[in-house]
């Protein structure tokens, strides 16, 4: 990967009326890296790539992409990306070639090479077989692979994926995967990818900037930004309590060495917490209130929890159904601040 950065954004705001959808946020992409932006619905990620690529206007700060301003030289920056957005832009009564030959003619490509370029983009993501029947007949996954090509016709040095395995099946969204690392590595393609998936975040990102109303609130690398809460000092616990109730989850959650609770289901409960006697305190807490602990193990911190640590609410949340913050919460804010560049 190449040190050179091909996008720098800095203080980038937008702005709906009294709306802050993005709030002076500051990233850059290097070159052949894919850099991810990982956050809940309503975060702001699709608003930045709407910005990124020239459809919105940003209502402060600036951004370049390769060295073009986004305003300011919009026409250029348009040759350099392409975008595959969160709804599928295909035809259903044309047929895959015909897809693909409709959206080339719009970047006036001549007809010798987007034939050519069409057979290689097909073949690419292996439905050549396929080319003559009409995309309303394709599968989801199939589609989806279709709406990826169709944004690499112009052969873009820059590609904006917004949630690319959105509604897809398991099988379908480790295709897309796939296909994201291939065309990466094999065109040295800079992606940036919106995603509320945390395998999508993990797999695939280089580099991941954590969104939550309208900020960045963390970036690094998945296995650094693990680190932040996979220290001597922390534990992330995961309960399974057999009478499981309210009165002792807001008795857990009261323990001064408890950082953040989070309920996966009727009897089970994953906690951060931090301190030599925080096992004890727990437990001690849970029989306080009665509570029937039938296992509990130590597990390696994921990327949801590394979210629900910095943000206090988990990424499927809406934002406005965030759970207390508590001081363990404020103690790692300020852990993470040297984080964020």
């Amino acid at each position: 990967m190449e040190n050179s950065s091909i996008i720098e954004v800095k203080t980038l705001t937008k702005a709906f009326k009294d709306f802050v959808a993005v709030d002076g946020v500051s990233f850059d992409v290097k070159k052949g890296e894919i850099f991810g932006l990982l956050g809940p619905n309503g975060a702001g990620k699709s608003t930045i790539l709407r910005v990124l690529s020239t459809l919105t206007r940003p209502t402060k700060g600036t951004a370049t992409i390769g060295g073009y301003d986004i305003v300011k030289q919009g026409n250029e920056v348009r040759k350099l990306i392409g975008i595959v957005s969160e709804k599928m832009i295909m035809y259903n009564r044309l047929t895959a070639k015909e897809n693909l030959f409709f959206f080339g003619n719009l970047f006036n490509i001549s007809k010798d090479v987007l034939t050519k370029r069409t057979d290689e983009l097909l073949d690419l993501v292996q439905l050549t077989k396929w080319k003559n029947a009409q995309v309303g007949t394709f599968s989801t996954g199939m589609r989806q692979r279709m709406n990826v090509i169709r944004a690499l016709l112009n052969m873009p040095q820059v590609l904006f994926l917004d949630e690319p395995t959105l509604g897809l099946d398991p099988q379908s969204s480790v295709e897309i995967r796939d296909f994201i690392k291939k065309l990466n590595q094999e065109n040295n393609t800079s992606i940036i990818i919106t995603t509320h998936t945390m395998v999508d975040a993990d797999l695939l990102c280089d580099r991941i900037g954590i969104m939550d109303h309208g900020k960045i609130v963390a970036l690094d690398t998945s296995p650094n930004l693990k680190k932040l809460i996979s220290g001597a000092d922390t534990k992330i616990l995961k309960m399974e309590i057999g009478n499981l109730s309210l009165d002792i989850i807001e008795a857990i959650r009261a323990c001064g060495c408890v950082d953040s609770v989070s309920q996966e289901d009727d009897t089970h409960l994953r906690t951060i917490v931090h301190g030599d006697e925080a096992f004890d305190s727990v437990v001690d807490t849970i029989r306080g209130k009665n509570g029937k602990i039938n296992a509990m193990e130590n597990l390696q911190p994921t990327l949801e929890d590394v979210f629900l640590h910095i943000t206090g609410h988990e990424v499927r949340d809406n934002a406005d159904q965030k759970i207390p913050i508590t001081d363990g919460h404020r103690r790692f804010g300020e852990q993470v601040q040297g984080r964020i560049r």
